[in-house]
C-alpha cells in the first residue's frame, strides 16, 4: 500500500475518536463533486510517507491518538490494505476504512480478517441517478448493492453517508436512499463543499436550512439520519 497523504489529526472522520487520515491515490469512480481530483486521476501518484515513516509517526503518537482512518481515491483499490490495517491494531488503535462499495468482495474480505473495526461507505445517490452520480455512463449498481446490504448484516460497525449536492440530488432521491437504507445504524447527509480541486464544475451545495429540511424528509423514512459538515 502506498501512502499519498496523511492528516495527522482528525476529530471528524472516525466517530468518537481522536485519529489520523491516511490518503491512497486511484479510484475506480469519477463522481464530478469529489473534492479528491488529483488522487482520483493519478493512481500512481508519487508516495508521500513511507510505511516506516508512518509507523514511526504513529509510535510517537501513542496515547494521543485512538485510530487510523484510510481513504482516498479508493483504498480497496490498494494491495497490502488488509496488512496495513492489522500493523495498525497491533499497535493498538482502531480501525476505519472509507470507501465507495463497488469491490464488494474485497470489501468482505478486507472485513471478515478482522482488520478493520469501522467501515463508512459513501452511498452516491439513489440507483436511479448512481451513473450519472459517479461519472461512469453504464454504471452497474450491483456491487453497492450487495456492499450495504453487506455492511447491514455482517456485524463490523459501518455508517453509510450522500454529499448531498444540488444539481444532482432532490428531496425525493434522498428520500428513495433512505428506503433503500431503511435499518441502517447511521446515515449521514453531507453537506458539499467546493474545495477548489473538483473533478467536475458548475456544483453548488444546499444552504444550511435546506439541509436541515432534506433531513426532515429523510428521518421520516431512516429516524437515525443525522446532519454532517453543515453549520
Amino acid at each position: 500500500m502506498k501512502i499519498c497523504g496523511l492528516q495527522s489529526l482528525t476529530l471528524l472522520d472516525f466517530p468518537g475518536r481522536v485519529a489520523c487520515t491516511v490518503f491512497t491515490a486511484g479510484c475506480n469512480m469519477r463522481c464530478p463533486f469529489c473534492h479528491n481530483a488529483d488522487l482520483v486521476l493519478s493512481p500512481d501518484a508519487p508516495e508521500e510517507m513511507s510505511m516506516e515513516a508512518f509507523f514511526a509517526f504513529l509510535q510517537k503518537r501513542q496515547g494521543l491518538l485512538d485510530g487510523v482512518c484510510v481513504t482516498g481515491g479508493e483504498p480497496l483499490l490498494q494491495a497490502g490494505l488488509i496488512e496495513f490495517f492489522q500493523r495498525v491494531k497491533e499497535m493498538g488503535f482502531t480501525t476505519k476504512l472509507d470507501t465507495n462499495g463497488f469491490l464488494t468482495e474485497r470489501l468482505r474480505q478486507t472485513v471478515e480478517s478482522g482488520a478493520v473495526d469501522y467501515v463508512a461507505m459513501d452511498v452516491k445517490n439513489d440507483p436511479s441517478r448512481y451513473a450519472e452520480t459517479v461519472g461512469i455512463p453504464d454504471f452497474p449498481t450491483e456491487p453497492i448493492l450487495a456492499s450495504v446490504q453487506y455492511l447491514m448484516t455482517c456485524g463490523v460497525e459501518y455508517e453509510f453517508r450522500t454529499t448531498v449536492v444540488r444539481e444532482l440530488h432532490r428531496a425525493g432521491n434522498l428520500t428513495a436512499i433512505a428506503e433503500w437504507l431503511r435499518g441502517a445504524k447511521r446515515y449521514f447527509l453531507q453537506g458539499f463543499r467546493d474545495s477548489g480541486a473538483l473533478l467536475g464544475t458548475g456544483l453548488h451545495p444546499y444552504s444550511p436550512q435546506e439541509m436541515r429540511g432534506l433531513l426532515a424528509r429523510v428521518r421520516a423514512v431512516l429516524p437515525q439520519a443525522e446532519l454532517r459538515g453543515v453549520d
